[in-house]
């Protein structure tokens, strides 16, 4: 049977529809629907049944829907064994601070060692990232977030990452020895998107304590919010390792902001059945040298 009947049969499965099913894998409709008919008559029973509206698997259907993602793993790591010889690829998903400002060493350090390796870097928000490890669309995915519980990723800590407010150099709050909640009230912020796990923490937490978040500015580019903060249009809230560089040299002052709540564990995630291929090792062991962390779970 061809694996491309194998493998619309799954996407129908995931998505509950035929026509979603279809727009996914750039299909015409009556395609999709042939080539599940096709594997019903194979099979002699039916696969599918509608509920109403919704698509539903037959206790059939449920059986031969885990062979078949058995048989397509099966397949990929027969592919990616073999393109091993000649370089494969690797697809890391990541959020846009880690793939600026975290992974460019370590991505250096994989070309090196595997000249020929394809690396696809995809940046995602955490919500979507986490699905597409799910789904098997990203080899391994890297992110900041608080909490480790997961019934279905392994999720191992590297290390925790502090998020630092910055201010321009001159800023009257760069002055303080200590920055309160109290001192934050009616500052204008220079924020990134409201899908931005950071910022909901920070705003949620000015909310709690009834400080006026003031948003001056929103902007979902990293370094713009920067150039803003430089240039005396408000303050900011971004991981540390976006801005190091910057108030070191002296271009932006990091306010004594110390507050419980205010970090994140950056963390490294893989789905449990995913076989790893000699670049992601490798990728996965670096990752746990630099950071003098174990590679539990994975």
């Amino acid at each position: 049977m061809d694996l491309t009947y194998l493998r619309t049969f799954r996407e129908v499965a995931k998505r509950q529809s035929f026509t979603r099913a279809a727009e996914e894998l750039g299909y015409a409709q009556s395609s999709v629907t042939m080539q599940i008919q096709k594997i019903e008559k194979e099979y002699g029973v039916p696969l599918m049944e509608r509920h109403g509206r919704q698509l539903r698997l037959t206790p059939p259907g449920e059986e031969l829907l885990k062979l078949f993602v058995e048989m397509l793993d099966l397949y990929d790591r027969s592919k990616e064994t073999i393109a091993q010889q000649i370089g494969g690829t690797l697809t890391i998903g990541t959020i846009d601070s880690l793939a600026a400002f975290y992974l460019p060493p370590f991505l250096q350090q994989l070309r090196t060692r595997f000249p020929g390796l394809n690396i696809h870097l995809q940046t995602q928000q955490e919500a979507n990232l986490v699905n597409k490890i799910k789904d098997g669309e990203v080899d391994i995915g890297l992110m900041l977030d608080r909490s480790t519980a997961d019934s279905f990723l392994n999720r191992t800590i590297i290390r925790e990452e502090p998020l630092v407010l910055i201010a321009p150099v001159g800023h009257p709050l760069a002055a303080l020895d200590s920055v309160k909640l109290k001192h934050l009230n009616n500052c204008e912020f220079i924020v990134s998107e409201e899908s931005c796990i950071y910022r909901s923490l920070f705003e949620n937490l000015l909310k709690e304590h009834g400080i006026v978040f003031r948003i001056g500015f929103e902007l979902s580019n990293l370094e713009a919010i920067k150039r803003c903060v430089m240039n005396g249009l408000g303050i900011a809230l971004l991981p540390r390792i976006v801005a190091q560089e910057e108030i070191e040299r002296g271009y932006l002052a990091e306010l004594n902001f110390n507050h419980p709540e205010i970090h994140f564990d950056l963390q490294l995630l893989i789905h449990p059945k995913k076989w790893k291929s000699q670049p992601l090792q490798s990728l996965i062991q670096m990752l746990m040298q630099d950071a003098g962390t174990q590679a539990a779970g994975l």
